[in-house]
This record gives C-alpha cells, sequence and structure tokens, in this order.
C-alpha cells in the first residue's frame, strides 16, 4: 500500500498549551474590546493569528544563535548573512532590519514622496501603510479572478498586465518610485504569483524606466507553487526557481520572521549600489549600522541557515501540504474559503459563512470573535477593517472580499490541531443563521488601525 504523508521533522521541545471555559473566553473578549489582538498569548489555545515570527527554528539555527557575533561594526554574523543573501537570492548589496516594516520604511524613506504612486497585486498593511502615511498612492493591479474565493485557479495572486500598463501610461515614471509585486499575494489569500506573471511585470517595468520591488515574505512558497503548478519547473530545485524569480526585480524586502523561519528579522536588498548607498541613511537613522540594522547577530546567523532551510522542497512539502490538509478538512464540512488553499494560510470567505452580519458590522472580525469564543483560536480579519479609511473620504473601504486568515505556524501544530480547527469552524457555520449582528467600533488609529481598533457588539 501506498505510505501516508508525513512530516519532515521529528518533535524535540514542547510547549504547554492551556484550555479554557467558554466563560472565560467571553470575558477575555470583552477585555480586549472585541480586538484579537489585544488578548494574551495563555488566553489563546491555538493561535493563527500569523505565521511571522511564530514558527519553530531547527537544531541548526538554534546552534548558529549561538555563534552569532555581535560586533557593533563588520561581524561574522553579517557576512553569514551576505553570503546567504547572495549564494540564495542573488542580491549583493542588502541592509539587515528588524522585521520587514522596517525595511519598508528605510526604502520607502529614501524613494516615495507625497504625490508618488506605486501600484501592485493587494500590498499588504504595511506595505499600503508606508505608502500611503507618505500621502502618496498605492493602487491595486491583482487579477479580478482572485475575488472569487470559489474559483480554482493555480496562480490568483498575479497582477494583472493590463491594469499595471493602465497605470504606468498614466504617470510619468518620475512620480512611480517602484512597482510592488508580492509573493505569495497575502492580502489575496496566500495566493502564489507565476514566473510568467513576474517576468511580465518585469517587462512593464523595464518598458517604462521604474523599478520592481518584490515583496518578499513568502518568496519560498512561492517558489513550491511554480514548482508544482508551472509547466518548465517541475524539474528545478526551489534554490534555481528562486534564483531565476529575483532575476526579474531591482529591489526586494522582507520579512525574514516568515520564510526564513526566525522570530525577527528582516532586509531591504538592492541590485544597484548607487540605491543601497542612498538608503544607508535611513537604516542608520532608524534601524543601527549597516552591519547589522535592527538585528543582533545571533538573529543574523539563524536567518542565514532559515534562508537555505526555507528554500528545501521536503520543508516545503511539509509546510504547505499541512495548509492543504486543513482545506481538506473545510472541504468536507462545505465551508468555503479562497480557493486554492494558500501557502501560508486558509483564508475563510466569511461573507459566505455569516450571510446576516451587515458589511457594516465587519463580517470577517466578527467571525473571528465567534471562533475564539468556540475553541480559544485566534485568527485575523482581512476585510474592512484591516482595508482602512479612504485617505481622502475618510469613509470606510469595503474590499470586495471578507477574509478570516487563519495563518498555520511553521514546524509548530500537529494535524491533531489542525482537525480541533475545521471542527470548531464547522460548529459556527452550523449556527450562521443565528448570527445577525456583528461590531462597531469606538476607537481606532488614522492609519493601519486594525491593530489597536477597539470595538463594542452592535
Amino acid at each position: 500500500m501506498e505510505l501516508p504523508f508525513a512530516e519532515s521533522y521529528r518533535i524535540k521541545m514542547v510547549e504547554p498549551l492551556r484550555k479554557s471555559t467558554r466563560e472565560e473566553r467571553e470575558q477575555w473578549i470583552k477585555n480586549a474590546r472585541y480586538n484579537l489582538f489585544n488578548l494574551k498569548s495563555d488566553q489563546v489555545f491555538i493561535d493563527l493569528l500569523t505565521d511571522s515570527g511564530t514558527g519553530a527554528m531547527s537544531d541548526k539555527q538554534w546552534s548558529a544563535l549561538m555563534l552569532g557575533d555581535e560586533s557593533y561594526a563588520g561581524a561574522r554574523s553579517y557576512y553569514n548573512m551576505k553570503d546567504a543573501m547572495r549564494d540564495i537570492l542573488g542580491f549583493d548589496y542588502f541592509l539587515p532590519a528588524h522585521q520587514g516594516r522596517a525595511a519598508e520604511n528605510v526604502l520607502y524613506s529614501t524613494i516615495v514622496k507625497e504625490g508618488d504612486v506605486l501600484p501592485g497585486n493587494s500590498h499588504f498593511d504595511t506595505t499600503k501603510g508606508h505608502i500611503e502615511f507618505r500621502r502618496a498612492l498605492a493602487p491595486d493591479c491583482t487579477i479580478d479572478e482572485a475575488s472569487d474565493t470559489q474559483l480554482e485557479l493555480p496562480f490568483k495572486g498575479n497582477m494583472d498586465p493590463r491594469k499595471l500598463d493602465d497605470v504606468l501610461k498614466k504617470y510619468p515614471k518620475e512620480k512611480i518610485p517602484a512597482v510592488v509585486l508580492t509573493v505569495t499575494n497575502n492580502t489575496a489569500g496566500g495566493q502564489p504569483v507565476s514566473m510568467a506573471n513576474i517576468r511580465e511585470v518585469s517587462a512593464l517595468c523595464k518598458k517604462y524606466g521604474v523599478l520592481l520591488q518584490i515583496d518578499s515574505a513568502r518568496f519560498a512558497e512561492n517558489a513550491y507553487f511554480i514548482k508544482t503548478r508551472e509547466a518548465g519547473y517541475e524539474n528545478k530545485t526551489i534554490k534555481e526557481i528562486v534564483r531565476e524569480m529575483f532575476s526579474y526585480a531591482d529591489i526586494m524586502t522582507m520579512s525574514a520572521k516568515k520564510d526564513a523561519i526566525v522570530n525577527m528579522g528582516g532586509f531591504v536588498a538592492f541590485k544597484s549600489e548607487e540605491l543601497w548607498r542612498k538608503c544607508q541613511m535611513f537604516c542608520i537613522m532608524n534601524e543601527g549600522y549597516i552591519t547589522y540594522g535592527g538585528m543582533s547577530g545571533r538573529d543574523m546567523n539563524a536567518l542565514a541557515q532559515g534562508l537555505d532551510e526555507g528554500t528545501e522542497f521536503d520543508y516545503l512539502e511539509t509546510r504547505i501540504g499541512q495548509v492543504a490538509y486543513l482545506g481538506k478538512k473545510l472541504d468536507e464540512y462545505s465551508i468555503p474559503y479562497q480557493r486554492p488553499a494558500g501557502g501560508h494560510a486558509i483564508f475563510v470567505d466569511a461573507t459566505k459563512v455569516l450571510p446576516c452580519v451587515p458589511k457594516e458590522e465587519f463580517i470577517a472580525q466578527t467571525l473571528g470573535v465567534e471562533l475564539y469564543l468556540e475553541a480559544g483560536i485566534r485568527g485575523v480579519e482581512i476585510g474592512a477593517i484591516l482595508a482602512d479609511r479612504d485617505p481622502v473620504t475618510r469613509e470606510n473601504r469595503y474590499p470586495k472580499l471578507e477574509l478570516l486568515r487563519l495563518a498555520i505556524p511553521r514546524r509548530t501544530y500537529t494535524n491533531n490541531h489542525i482537525d480541533v480547527i475545521a471542527a470548531a469552524l464547522k460548529n459556527v457555520y452550523d449556527r450562521r443563521e443565528s448570527i445577525k449582528r456583528g461590531y462597531v467600533i469606538t476607537c481606532e488609529f488614522p492609519i493601519m488601525r486594525h491593530f489597536t481598533v477597539e470595538l463594542e457588539k452592535a
């Protein structure tokens, strides 16, 4: 008989989890003002808020931590990271930062000014926040098919070349500091971008004389999907595919807390030595000296090792296979989600799960609270709260998709935990007709409000 699938690792250390009662969770979420970010970690049984920095490092990464060089300038750990950047990603110039949003801050402080335009495929929340904070525009050029959660499409995260061409024609190149291509496309459901699309977007950027920035938090997962779904790449290694992906880019930003499997860290990398030098001032001002940025030497060592491990097929097959396993369980229960299953998360279609909740009462947030009350599982809303208000009219923006993201940490939970997640969602889905009201905002920041927003029952 065919052998069943098994993880490509074994467990050396465990962390106890505490189960809670529904009565406890009702009080805790009320005290948290119905914002899942405000919960204490001890109040959560299975934490799917994010896959960023929440994974389990390997024995080799822990060993690398012990060899970290904490010299202020010119540390060995910096050069270990530099070697990994060159050999795996193909970039000679980079600046370390404490995480992805810090890398974006260094880059955008250098290249973005008021009135600029940075088109992309569903900009991630911090990316859009940094752009709009500088009074620039972030037009979304994602393919229309990404809005149909039930449509099966292998590369649903793609940029629409026609939409991008329209933006690039509309504005002079001096107004477009970069095109931002996010791989995988997180906001659209962790959906991958094809190599053909990366190549086409790069060609358009060259045609109009603008830079291509790849937002690369989950680049390795994207490479896995290219290998398994795109013709001509089935016999290439993940590292070969990664090198080709980045051969088309001028800049890459990365939250290394994802596909480098570390708890903290990030960087911005460049093909241009001139741009690297221009960005150094903001790195030194906001992060630290250019050979450590916002990182310790030990974390740079772990990051370098994680880049190597994270671009191995066996690891990615296990990681992405667990996300697919949750998708299959939801299929059994007829629970709608963004199909096909993404690389790092399942994005539940909250509008279809809770049809009675009005959009003004934040459907995905309501689903997130209900799932927490059901089983102590914490997800995150990817919907109207995250979309923020229109920067001009200050009206709430209601995106085409209201999604509850269930992000699976790397090498952290077993499939028994996945079974609990699916069963809890089924219980909420079975009583969906009884959930008719959501939440209203009582307090919010003017930008990136979803992290700290306070709500009350409608």
